[in-house]
C-alpha cells in the first residue's frame, strides 16, 4: 500500500433534501440511510481503507459535527478530523486540506470522495481509482473521476473528454458542462465522448496548490498566511479565525473549469449520489410491487411504488397508496408523491421562516 495515498472525505453538508431523516444536527451521511446497519459516512471509510491506511483518512467535515465523526469512526484520532467553522463551498474545504498535507508529506497524493455517495462494485472503484493516483503521482495532472451516463440526467455536470487515451487509460478533459437541458444530456449520452462529472478528484497536494494559486489566489492566500500554524497546537484557532474570510465557491468552478491539467478516468462502478429519496428508491432493494419498505413491522395492501421508511418496530398500515414518499421520524410525518420530491426543499425554508427549526 503506498504511504503517499491520502483520502479526504467531505462530511460537512446538511443533506436537505433528504429531510426529514437528514436533519441539521445529524445529516444525511451519519443515517443508516441504506437499512443496512452502517451510516454512508462508514461505508465510505471502509471502501477506502483498500486504498490507504487509516492514518491517511482525513474527514473534511463542520466543526458541529466532530463528535458524530469520532463516534462513527472510532478508529480516527482526532486530529484527522479537520473542523470548518463555516460553510463556504469545496474550494476552500480542499485548499484547507491540500495545505495541510503538503506541510505534512509533500509528496501526498490525495483522494476527495463525498461521504453519502452510494458505490455498489468496491473492487471496480478501487481499481478506477488506483489508475487515478498511479497516473497523478507521476504527472502534473488534476485527475477526475468521470462517470459513464446511464441515463440523459439533467441534475448531474457533465465531461467531454479526449477519445485517445494515454498509455495509463487516462484521457484528457476537453470541456466541463453544468447541468445540460434535457435535449442537450440526450445528445451528449449518444455520443459517448462524456461521463458525469462524480466530484470525486485525485492530484498531488502540490500540483492542486500550484494551480489554485494561479486561478483562485485569493483562497491561496489565506492558507500561506496561516500554513505555519497547521498540524500545531494552533491550527484550530487559526482555521477558525481565518477560514470565513474565504470565498464560498466549488472546487469545479474555482479550478476545475479553468485548469489545463485535468484528465479523468472513465468509471462505472455502481454510483449514486443518493441526492434525493426518489434516487434512493431507485438504488433500494424492492419488494415484488416495486415498495422500498425500511421498517420491520409494515402491512401493504394495494401499494406499490413508494418509499417507506419508519421506526424499525412501528406498525404501518398502508393501503392503495402509489408513487409516494412515506418518512415517519416519530416528530415529523412526511407524505409526498415522488414527482414532486423536488418541493420538499421549499417546505424546509417554509418551516425555517415560521420558526420551527427544532424540525430542521
Amino acid at each position: 500500500m503506498n504511504k503517499n495515498i491520502y483520502v479526504a472525505i467531505m462530511a460537512g453538508g446538511v443533506g436537505s433534501r433528504f429531510w426529514p431523516g437528514s436533519r441539521e444536527a445529524r445529516p444525511k451521511q451519519f443515517l443508516d440511510i441504506l437499512g443496512i446497519g452502517k451510516t454512508l459516512l462508514q461505508l465510505t471509510y471502509e471502501r477506502n481503507l483498500a486504498l490507504c491506511p487509516a492514518e491517511n483518512m482525513l474527514i473534511v467535515t463542520n466543526k458541529m459535527y466532530r463528535e458524530l465523526v469520532l463516534q462513527q469512526l472510532p478508529d480516527l484520532k482526532s486530529e484527522q478530523v479537520l473542523c470548518e467553522p463555516s460553510r463556504n463551498n469545496t474550494a476552500p474545504c480542499l485548499a484547507y486540506t491540500a495545505y495541510k498535507l503538503r506541510k505534512q508529506n509533500p509528496n501526498a497524493v490525495m483522494l476527495v470522495a463525498a461521504s453519502d455517495h452510494l458505490i455498489l462494485d468496491d473492487a471496480e472503484y478501487v481499481k478506477r481509482v488506483t489508475m487515478a493516483t498511479d497516473f497523478a503521482a507521476t504527472n502534473d495532472a488534476l485527475m477526475t473521476l468521470g462517470l459513464t451516463p446511464s441515463r440523459p440526467d439533467t441534475g448531474y455536470g457533465y465531461i467531454r473528454f479526449a477519445a485517445q487515451a494515454t498509455k495509463n487509460g487516462v484521457h484528457k478533459v476537453m470541456q466541463f458542462t453544468e447541468k445540460p437541458t434535457l435535449e442537450t444530456a440526450q445528445k451528449m449520452v449518444d455520443s459517448g465522448e462524456y461521463v458525469w462529472n462524480s466530484g470525486m478528484f485525485v492530484w498531488q497536494v502540490g500540483s492542486f496548490i500550484a494551480q489554485l494559486e494561479t486561478l483562485a489566489p485569493d483562497i491561496a492566500a489565506i492558507f500561506q498566511g496561516i500554513e505555519g500554524q497547521l498540524n500545531t497546537a494552533t491550527e484550530q484557532d487559526a482555521i477558525d479565525e481565518w477560514y470565513p474570510k474565504t470565498r464560498s465557491i466549488s472546487v469545479d468552478f474555482a479550478i476545475m473549469e479553468k485548469a489545463s491539467n485535468v484528465f479523468t478516468v472513465p468509471s462505472d462502478f455502481g454510483w449514486s449520489d443518493l441526492g434525493t429519496w426518489n434516487s434512493l428508491h431507485v438504488e433500494a432493494q424492492k419488494d415484488e410491487y416495486d415498495n422500498a419498505v425500511q421498517t420491520n413491522n409494515a402491512h401493504l395492501y394495494d401499494t406499490a411504488n413508494n418509499l417507506i421508511r419508519a421506526p424499525k418496530d412501528k406498525l404501518v398500515i398502508i393501503k392503495g397508496l402509489e408513487g409516494f414518499i412515506v418518512v415517519d421520524e416519530d416528530d415529523v410525518l412526511l407524505i409526498c408523491p415522488k414527482d414532486r420530491e423536488q418541493e420538499i426543499k421549499q417546505i424546509t425554508e417554509d418551516l425555517k421562516k415560521a420558526g420551527k427549526n427544532s424540525f430542521l
